[in-house]
């Protein structure tokens, strides 16, 4: 993981948190990082590790914010809007039918997403807040849809599509298996925690309709973006993505 740094301009006296020199100038003095806070010369920008660890005060927001950043800064495996929105589909809308297919209010889900910007883990989603569960899924799809490097990341994506087009099921698994590796810990930890929740989701399936098909149709395209691909490839892909989807719930026990 890199930080995020960027010439900044600072107001008043600043001085550098490398090498605790003064940084001169009236604009453009230094560099801060905007997951950690350092302030430090651009000189000294170069010597100093980026492995940063980023502090909750500069992370603002839940959303779009980069997956490996807030888990980091949270000090959390997972996003906790992840594991909040599946515990709270799990206590009460396993049973619903449609679950992931039918959209909430989209008014609601906005309301969602800024209970967690705002309130991080005591944002309250629970049923005397937002009755609707099509509510709770919408803003745990959106999460996924807003992450600026998606969930299955652009440099895995090519691995889970080849995986995907592999007919024969022992070798696509073995393939999927390799794909899994390219992901970063707190990726995979996350798809890990989402397959075996969409896992439990299809034991309901008389209840709520939702086959590891339908859900792969839903999550396809939430969890998977082509990167820059023409029009036509990214069409294409649809189909695999919703098969990678499918594979990945049906052998969430195997693959992790």
């Amino acid at each position: 993981y890199v930080c995020e740094c960027a010439v900044h301009t600072f107001r008043g006296p600043h001085w550098c948190e490398y090498c605790a020199n003064f940084m001169w100038g009236l604009i453009a003095q230094g560099v801060k990082c905007a997951d950690c806070g350092l302030n430090v010369h651009k000189q000294c920008s170069k010597v100093v590790p980026n492995d940063c660890q980023p502090d909750l005060r500069h992370v603002k927001k839940v959303y779009s914010c980069d997956l490996t950043t807030l888990v980091k800064a949270h000090n959390t495996k997972r996003p906790m809007v992840v594991d909040m929105c599946i515990q709270e589909i799990e206590a009460r809308g396993l049973q619903s039918e449609g679950l992931y297919r039918i959209s909430g209010f989209s008014e609601l889900i906005e309301d969602v997403k800024l209970a967690f910007d705002r309130d991080g883990e005591k944002a309250d989603i629970s049923s005397n807040a937002y009755e609707d569960i099509n509510i709770i899924t919408g803003a745990l799809k959106l999460y996924f849809r807003e992450l600026p490097i998606p969930l299955i990341t652009y440099d895995a994506y090519p691995r889970f599509i080849e995986a995907a087009k592999i007919t024969d099921p022992e070798k696509r698994l073995e393939a999927l298996h390799e794909a899994l590796k390219l992901l970063p810990p707190a990726h995979c930890e996350t798809l890990r925690y989402l397959m075996g929740h969409l896992k439990r989701v299809t034991q309901y399936e008389k209840e709520n309709l939702m086959t590891s098909e339908n859900l792969g149709i839903v999550f396809g395209p939430t969890l998977m973006r082509a990167p820059e691909l023409d029009a036509m490839t990214a069409l294409n892909d649809i189909r695999y993505q919703r098969l990678v989807v499918e594979s990945l719930i049906t052998n969430e026990d195997v693959l992790f």
